[in-house]
């Protein structure tokens, strides 16, 4: 697929590994999601090629647990990421870089955190976005750990610290996407 082709010029070695069993598996959650929701198979294409992509934007980070040694931090993967596609010709796919960190950052969460982000609102909009951003709380990029899902609890519970409005996000979206960590 072009889409591990291109994420192969960008990454190599060990984080290559990472990056694209990582994604693998959030696609493949995502794809789950979608065909649920009967999404038509243009919408479950273009899931399946950001899901890939959506993490593109590590190879310009610091992560060294990861094999990384780029010179941003790691919480700018995003807006490196929507740039990397955005010149590769890839505007779609680059919203969901930028737009796939926990629920989504408000330009408040970027102000009140003093992240090293542009000021401005990086939630995911459409559904294929929220699909993909969804799907990726599920999954670690931790090594030894990239194939364990967690449970929606522990989704959950991950993203309390950041206010209670994240885990609303995500309890809609469970509904939404109708979702159970039961297997269908």
């Amino acid at each position: 697929m072009w889409a591990t082709t291109l994420l192969a010029r960008y990454l190599e070695g060990k984080p290559f590994d990472i990056v694209l069993e990582h994604s693998r598996y959030v696609a493949d959650l995502a794809l789950e999601v979608a065909r649920r929701l009967a999404l038509p198979d243009s919408d479950c294409q273009f899931i399946e090629e950001a899901a890939l992509l959506h993490d593109i934007g590590v190879c310009q980070v610091r992560a060294p647990g990861l094999g990384l040694y780029g010179e941003h931090p790691y919480i700018m993967h995003g807006v490196l990421g929507r740039a990397i596609l955005e010149k590769e010709g890839y505007p779609l796919h680059a919203l969901v870089c930028e737009r796939h960190t926990g629920v989504g950052l408000t330009c408040a969460d970027i102000v009140r955190q003093g992240l090293p982000l542009p000021h401005r609102e990086m939630c995911p909009e459409t559904l294929p976005e929220q699909i993909i951003c969804f799907a990726d709380l599920f999954y670690s990029k931790k090594p030894g750990s990239l194939a364990v899902r967690k449970s929606s609890t522990l989704v959950r519970q991950k993203l309390l610290p950041f206010g209670a409005d994240k885990a609303a996000v995500f309890d809609a979206w469970c509904i939404q996407f109708q979702w159970s960590d039961q297997p269908h």
